[in-house]
């Protein structure tokens, strides 16, 4: 397996050892001890599958004050996939930093506890999985929008199928700082 670091300490690409032939392919998805060993010791606790058609985006979500750290995936299909700094107070608040995960590269991205996570589809449909260090918790849901100037991210599509919850999130500037998580060296 192949960790890289993206530009949001913390947020990490993994690239698994695909062995394949005429039959198909293998690879190992999750490795506790090789994740360890790259910095990334969670336990999860809940596992989740969704399905997307092209041009939807589901986020920015996070979970306050009870955050998941997530390990998200693509199991059929394609998506830009991004997480966002939004722990109050770290030199990284608000910046992004995202990857195309596909069904043929394999990528996993995870995204530690304190970030924002969504994406978007590019591919006509995508089945995207993801491991959750926490159970979900609608009391604590939380959410910033996706078009937020002062972020800026660059989203492969611009007029994408929204949620009435992700279409009405807020400005991260808009969201009370005791509903964000706190940065800690």
């Amino acid at each position: 397996m192949k960790f890289t670091e993206t530009s949001l300490p913390g947020c990490v690409v993994i690239e698994p050892q695909v062995f394949g032939d005429a039959r198909g392919f293998f690879y190992e998805s999750y490795n506790e001890a090789k994740y360890r060993e790259a910095g990334i010791d969670r336990r999860f606790v809940q596992s989740n599958v969704s399905r997307s058609a092209r041009g939807v985006l589901r986020g920015l979500h996070y979970q306050w004050p009870y955050p998941q750290g997530k390990l998200v995936s693509v199991i059929d299909g394609e998506v830009f996939d991004v997480a966002v700094d939004i722990r109050h107070g770290s030199p990284t608040f608000g910046q992004w930093a995202g990857v195309m995960l596909t069904a043929e590269n394999h990528r996993h991205f995870w995204i530690p506890e304190g970030f924002a996570h969504g994406f978007c589809v590019v591919s006509e449909y995508a089945t995207f999985s993801y491991q959750c260090t926490d159970l979900y918790h609608p009391e604590t849901d939380g959410g910033i929008r996706w078009d937020d100037p002062a972020i800026g991210i660059d989203w492969p599509i611009s007029a994408p199928l929204l949620s009435d919850k992700d279409g009405k999130a807020p400005l991260l500037a808009d969201v009370p700082v005791a509903r964000l998580p706190e940065y800690k060296a």
